[in-house]
This record gives C-alpha cells, structure tokens and sequence, in this order.
C-alpha cells in the first residue's frame, strides 16, 4: 500500500462530515460521493483504509468491497464498512463481502477512530 490515505465514501454530505469531523488532524483523507467514484479513486490513490456507506446509488457498499477486496491492485485495502445497516444478516453479508470491520450508524467518534486505528 503507497499511501497514508483514508478513502472516505458515502453519498450523504452530512454524514461525510460527521466522519471526516472525526478523522480531521489526525489522518489524511479524500472523499468520494458513490460506489464507482470509490473504486475509481481507491485504484488511483491507493489509500491504506476505505471507510465505506452502504446504501449509495450505483454500486452499493457490498459491491465495491467485494470489487476492492477481488481486485489485484487493492485487495490489500483494509475496509470498515459504516451504515445503517444494523441486523445481524447485514453484518454477516458485509463481512462475507471482505470487510475488515462493520459499524453501523449512529456511530461515536470513538468507536469509528478504534476501528481505523486497529486497521490502520
């Protein structure tokens, strides 16, 4: 992995900015706003971690986790997968897709920086 860089993907401005609140002096990140600007910058930049919404327009989180996680040039991108997701069926599927770690909304800043910080 080429870089120090979180990908930070979800089509909500708000809760982009609830994350990148979180993460803001303490890594470094870029944004994408759905599934297939995800794939597109993770595959150009190369970030180190992908935190990652599920419910998006064009290619929900599922398909873009298992797309980095199959694809030579970023399977070895760890993924938290952050949605509102939150049965048990949801947990397993994402972590069936090769999530890293699954979180769901509403989240503390806390629990979100352990997560990166374990899989940074």
């Amino acid at each position: 992995m080429a870089s120090d860089l979180i990908l930070l993907v979800d089509d909500s401005p708000t809760e982009q900015k609830i994350v990148a609140a979180a993460l803001q002096g303490k890594y470094r990140f870029v944004t994408a706003a759905d599934g297939d600007e995800a794939i597109d910058k993770a595959t150009k930049e190369q970030p180190r971690l992908v935190i990652l919404d599920v419910v998006m327009p064009k290619k929900n989180g599922y398909q873009v986790c298992r797309h980095l996680k199959t694809a030579p040039e970023t399977k070895d991108i760890r993924v938290i997968l952050l949605t509102t997701k939150n049965q048990d069926a949801d947990k397993f599927w994402g972590m069936k897709q090769g999530a890293d770690a699954y979180l769901t909304k509403p989240f503390s800043a806390g629990d979100l920086l352990a997560a990166v910080a374990r899989l940074y």
